[in-house]
C-alpha cells in the first residue's frame, strides 16, 4: 500500500517583519510621558553613546489655519446633579454641597497639593515675572478648599518691598489666578467662588445673568429655600429661576477639594492649544521629554578605531532611540493638529458642538494605520481652554439627524445633561419626554439610547431626581 505523496509548494504570502527599529518606535508611541521619562532616564544611564540636547532657542509653535470668532471659555463641564444640602452660607469654610457627581479634576498621581498643582500652572500660563512673584504670595495664601484665607492688603504686605509691588499689580494678579484651574479657586468667600464660575460660561447660556445675581446677593435665600422671595427679588419668571437655580447647584463650593481628592489622578499634557490672533496653535510640550542625541565625540572615535563591538552595538541603539522619539513628536503633533482642525467647534462652543469623529477620519487624513493613531490617542493628554482632555475624548460615535447631519455621542450627552440641568426639580423630565425634546432639536434618538447616555453621566431617573415643593 502506497503512502501519501508528499509535495513542495511555493505559496507567495504578503508578511509585515517588524524590525527592532519599527518595534522601538512603536512601543514608545504608546507610552505616557512620565513613563517615556522613565525609559529615557533608564537609557541615558545605561548608554554612553546617548545625551541631552539643551534647546538653545523654544521649540516652534504650529499654527492651525482656522479663522473663528472670539471663543467663550469655559473652565471644565459640571455635573448639573449637584444639589444644595440643609443650609449654605457665605463664607470660605462653608461645605454644604454634595460634590461627589462632578467630574473628578486631574491631580497629580504622586499627591501632588493643591498649592504644587496652582505653581505649575503660574509657570506654564502667560504671568509676567513680576507677576509670577505676586501669584506665588497669593498662591501660599490660597487654604485646601481653595478660598484666599489673607485679605489683598496683607499679601501686598507680605511682598518684598524693594519691587515696589503696587496693590493695583496685586488684584490684577489675582483675578488671573481665578482664571486657573480649577474654575472657582482664590476666592474670598462662597458667593465670589460661585460667581467666578458662573462668569466663565458662555454669556449665550440661558439663565446666567440671573444665575450671576443669585450668587451676588441672594445666596442666603437659595440657602433657606424661600424660592417665592428669590422670585421676586430677581423679577422673573418660575421657569427661568429653575434655569437659574441649576447653574448655580452645578457649581463646586470647595474648588480645592477636587485637586486634594485622593481618587483622583493628575495627568502631565503632552500636547497644548490656545488661540491667538484668531488661529488655534498646537504645542507639543517639549519640557516633559528631553531631547537626545548622539555624542559625536564618541561616535568619531569609533570611526576611526576598530573593535569596541560594545559601544558600536550602543551607538546603533542610540541613533535607533533618537529617531524613534523624533517619530514618536511628529506623530503626536500630527494628530493632534488633525484633531484640533476637525474640533474647534468643541474648542469655541463646549461639548454639545463636538462633530463625530472615528479613529479612521484622522488615520485617512494623515496617511496611517488606524492601529497607530488608537496608540498615538492612548494615555497621551491634550491641555485646552476648556481643560484637559485625553486625545481619545474627542472621538465619538454618530447618530443622524433630521437634516441628514450627523451628531456626536458626546455632543448628545452634553445635550442631554443641559436639559436635565434645566428640569424643573419637581416636574423631572422622563427619559422619552427628552426623547421627544431632543427630536425637536432635530436629533433622532431611541429613549434607550437616551436612557444610556443618561446612565453614563451618573444622572438617575426622573422618579429619583423628583424634588418635593418648599413649604
Amino acid at each position: 500500500m502506497n503512502g501519501p505523496k508528499l509535495s513542495q509548494v511555493l505559496k507567495p504570502e504578503q508578511r509585515l517583519t517588524m524590525t527592532p527599529q519599527m518595534q522601538q518606535a512603536i512601543r514608545l508611541l504608546q507610552m505616557p510621558v512620565l513613563e517615556l521619562n522613565t525609559q529615557i532616564d533608564q537609557v541615558l544611564a545605561d548608554n554612553v553613546m546617548l545625551e541631552r540636547e539643551e534647546p538653545t532657542e523654544p521649540a516652534p509653535e504650529v499654527e492651525v489655519e482656522v479663522e473663528v470668532e472670539e471663543p467663550a471659555i469655559v473652565s471644565g463641564e459640571s455635573d448639573t446633579t449637584n444639589q444644595w444640602n440643609e443650609h449654605a452660607g457665605s463664607t470660605a469654610h462653608s461645605d454644604n454641597w454634595s460634590d461627589d457627581s462632578r467630574r473628578p479634576e486631574l491631580a497629580d498621581r504622586s499627591d501632588e497639593t493643591l498649592r504644587e498643582h496652582l505653581l505649575w500652572q503660574l509657570e506654564m500660563e502667560h504671568f509676567s515675572p513680576r507677576e509670577v512673584v505676586i501669584g506665588q504670595s497669593i498662591v501660599d495664601s490660597i487654604n485646601e478648599d481653595g478660598y484666599l484665607s489673607e485679605s489683598l492688603e496683607q499679601i501686598h504686605q507680605s511682598l518684598i518691598s524693594e519691587a515696589e509691588f503696587t496693590g493695583e499689580e496685586v488684584a490684577q494678579t489675582l483675578a488671573k489666578i481665578q482664571a486657573l484651574d480649577p474654575a472657582g479657586i482664590g476666592a474670598r468667600d462662597l458667593a465670589e467662588c460661585v460667581g467666578i464660575q458662573l462668569r466663565l460660561l458662555d454669556k449665550q447660556v440661558p439663565g446666567r445673568n440671573a444665575a450671576c445675581r443669585v450668587a451676588e446677593t441672594h445666596l442666603d435665600l437659595v440657602a433657606d429655600q424661600d424660592y417665592s422671595a428669590l422670585q421676586r427679588q430677581l423679577g422673573i419668571s418660575a421657569e427661568e429661576l429653575d434655569t437659574a437655580l441649576a447653574l448655580v447647584r452645578a457649581c463646586h463650593p470647595r474648588p480645592g477639594s477636587a485637586i486634594q481628592s485622593s481618587t483622583a489622578e493628575y495627568i502631565v499634557p503632552d500636547v497644548y492649544v490656545r488661540k491667538q490672533d484668531g488661529k488655534w496653535i498646537v504645542e507639543v510640550n517639549r519640557s516633559i521629554a528631553p531631547r537626545l542625541r548622539v555624542n559625536q565625540t564618541y561616535a568619531e572615535m569609533l570611526r576611526s578605531s576598530e573593535g569596541h563591538d560594545g559601544l558600536r552595538t550602543q551607538l546603533q541603539e542610540a541613533r535607533w532611540l533618537v529617531r524613534s522619539l523624533e517619530i514618536r513628536h511628529d506623530t503626536v503633533l500630527k494628530v493632534a493638529m488633525s484633531i484640533v482642525e476637525r474640533q474647534v467647534d468643541f474648542l469655541e462652543h463646549g461639548e454639545e458642538a463636538m462633530k463625530p469623529m472615528v479613529l479612521r477620519d484622522i488615520a485617512e487624513e494623515i496617511d496611517m494605520h488606524e492601529s497607530t493613531i488608537s496608540r498615538v490617542t492612548s494615555n497621551k493628554y491634550m491641555h485646552t481652554t476648556r481643560g484637559i482632555f485625553e486625545l481619545k475624548y474627542f472621538f465619538s460615535s454618530q447618530l443622524a439627524a433630521s437634516d441628514g447631519s450627523e451628531q456626536s455621542s458626546t455632543a448628545i450627552r452634553a445635550k442631554i445633561r443641559r436639559l436635565i440641568g434645566a428640569e424643573n426639580p419637581q416636574k423631572p423630565l422622563s427619559d422619552s419626554k427628552i426623547v421627544v425634546l431632543l427630536t425637536d432639536e432635530g436629533i433622532k434618538i431611541a429613549r434607550r439610547t437616551v436612557a444610556k447616555y443618561r446612565e453614563a453621566l451618573k444622572i438617575p431617573p426622573s422618579g429619583e431626581r423628583k424634588q418635593r415643593p418648599a413649604r
